[in-house]
Formats: C-alpha cells, structure tokens, sequence
C-alpha cells in the first residue's frame, strides 16, 4: 500500500500516528491525546485530553467525554459529557463555573450533558463521533453541522 505509507510516512522517514504528545528534558514521551480529536474554536487548538483531566478532579465526576460541536461562528465549540458518581447532582453551570479561573476561557465547555451511558464499539472504546452526533440532534445544530461537512 504506497500510498498509505507515503501518507503515514514522511521524506525524512518519520512515522506520523496520529498521537499527539511531549517529549520531557530526559526524552521520555508522554503522550497526550490524539491528533484527530483536536477542537478548532475559531482559530484555537483545543485537546478535549486536556479538559477532560481537570474535569475529572471534580469530586462528583465519575466519567468524563469532551468532543467538538459544530458552531457556525467558531467552526467548532467544547461539549462535555458528564456521566456523575451515584448520588450526586451537578448543573451546566456549575460545572462551567468549576472551570473558571482554572483552564483557559475558550476551552471552557459550551455545553454540558450528563449521559448514563456511552456509545462505545465492540471491543469497548467510546465512539466520540456517536457523542456529536447525539449534540447536533439535542441542540438543533444540524445547519452548522451541514456547513461544517461542506
């Protein structure tokens, strides 16, 4: 398959996963999320990875998803989707208001869901693309969503 080597596989012979990542000062790598789960807002490189670790130090999060919806003035905003801890209770707001001061403003959910469940594949990985999709149907995006795939 030449052409998916030539694709993965750069003139200078690096190999382009997909996975984003640093490299530390004794050169381990870390990685840290991947390239096609990045969030473009209006001209921003958000990693949904990052959200979701801060989002996770909340005391009644037990599980949480962020993927990007569409927007038709940014391009893309932030949507968490929050499954909590049994017994607990927490609003849209509240978990916007956890993340003032803390994370950047424009990586600040939009939106916020909380879902009992994921939709996840066979071998039990979340399908982030079933999230959006579910966002675009609750929040009546389906014309950014149009302009988004055009």
């Amino acid at each position: 398959m030449p052409e998916a080597t030539a694709a993965a596989i750069d003139s200078e012979g690096w190999l382009h996963t997909g996975d984003l990542g640093t490299v530390d000062e004794n050169g381990y790598l870390k990685i840290t999320g991947r390239l096609k789960d990045m969030i473009i807002r209006g001209g921003e490189n958000i990693y949904p990875r990052e959200i979701e670790e801060y989002l996770y130090t909340h005391p009644d999060v037990k599980d949480v998803q962020v993927v990007g919806i569409p927007s038709v003035k940014y391009g893309e905003e932030v949507m968490a989707f929050i499954q909590l801890k049994n017994n607990t209770q927490l609003t849209e707001e509240e978990v916007k208001k956890f993340c003032e001061g803390q994370i950047a403003r424009y990586k600040i959910p939009r939106h916020v869901a909380f879902i009992d469940s994921y939709p996840i594949t066979a071998s039990g990985k979340i399908q982030k693309y079933k999230l959006r999709d579910m966002a675009v149907e609750m929040l009546g995006l389906q014309d950014a969503a149009k302009i988004q795939t055009a």
